[in-house]
């Protein structure tokens, strides 16, 4: 007689080493257990990320974290090592093997999937366009509009005015055009950078309770923010002052420009635009973070993933683009 399979399934994720671990250790004692069933839930994914809740509400964890092995009703939290781990894993495969148990992840799925099935198609074939994945229609939208907002801000613009200022006074097009656009080139990777730190952050820590209640307070503080300096800053003027160092970021600026060698003019740009890009992200921290916390929390490739923070940077730097263009 076949003995009955014995489900296991581990809840992990991307880039997580003791979730490696872990999953290495169950592929180990495969040949030990031949009836055993393992299951690899990554929780990027949006269907994985559910049943992981649904698991935690069953099993009756507070404060729910990766690794996550579930075999029936007995589960076993974070990997510590083979010898301590390893044996209270063994100790749940025995103890499943001899007793039997209900397979709740096992249902759990199956419940999610039905109620996938009965809802939209997961891809529409739109004239002109193609076929569209429904569940990423929304995510572009966002992406345009919120990287377009973050745009709109006066403390990423004072610097470029001041530059194009000094540009004008200049007789070479030539060098105004590469310093200008290196300037702008500069302070959007700066913004890129920032921006995919915040993601990786999320990707590998966003399903702790807490970051998610903190990320939602930033916004809600973010946006009472915003009102307030809507009301109260009616001039639209930037008051980051770089801890009241305007004046030297202007006069380094100017002796940047003036340079008579051109490649050390370019990387002295460089290096301003890195340092007030970074110092000037105080004005406008609250908007990447959100977006890059509901960018995790899609299913999408890497390449995906920065791809869109790619379309996101170009938006926000659309005006700077603009007013250089224009000016020049």
């Amino acid at each position: 007689v076949t003995a009955s399979p014995i489900k296991v399934y581990l809840f992990l994720s991307k880039g997580c080493p003791l979730c490696n671990a872990e999953k290495n250790y169950l592929e180990s004692i495969k040949e030990e257990y031949p009836n055993l069933e393992i299951e690899f839930l990554e929780i990027s994914k949006k269907e994985n990320l559910e049943i992981f809740k649904k698991t935690a509400e069953e099993l009756n964890l507070d404060n729910p974290s990766i690794p996550l092995l579930v075999i029936g009703k007995n589960y076993v939290l974070g990997w510590k090592d083979e010898q301590v781990t390893g044996q209270l894993i063994e100790s749940d495969i025995k103890c499943a093997i001899e007793t039997g148990c209900p397979d709740i992840v096992g249902n759990l799925i199956s419940s999610i999937n039905l109620q996938t099935n009965s809802s939209l198609p997961e891809t529409l074939k739109i004239p002109l366009i193609g076929e569209v994945k429904t569940k990423n229609l929304s995510l572009p939208l966002l992406t345009l509009v919120l990287g377009g907002i973050d745009g709109f801000n006066p403390c990423a613009m004072w610097v470029l005015i001041f530059l194009i200022s000094l540009l004008i006074g200049m007789h070479d097009r030539r060098r105004m055009w590469i310093l200008g656009s290196v300037f702008i080139f500069a302070s959007g990777f700066v913004y890129f950078l920032f921006m995919s730190a915040w993601l990786n952050f999320f990707i590998f820590l966003g399903l702790v309770n807490w970051i998610r209640i903190a990320i939602a307070v930033l916004a809600i503080f973010v946006a009472i923010n915003y009102l307030r300096d809507f009301v109260k800053n009616k001039d639209g003027s930037c008051e980051v002052d770089l801890a009241g160092n305007k004046q030297k970021v202007f006069g380094r600026l100017k002796e940047v420009v003036y340079r008579k060698n051109l490649l050390w003019s370019l990387f002295g740009i460089i290096l301003l635009a890195f340092s007030v890009n970074l110092l000037e992200l105080v004005c406008s921290a609250g908007l990447p973070a959100v977006y890059t916390k509901i960018l995790s929390m899609n299913e999408l490739s890497t390449v995906q993933y920065y791809l869109y923070l790619l379309i996101y940077i170009v938006v926000f730097m659309l005006d700077d683009l603009a007013v250089f263009i224009i000016t020049m």
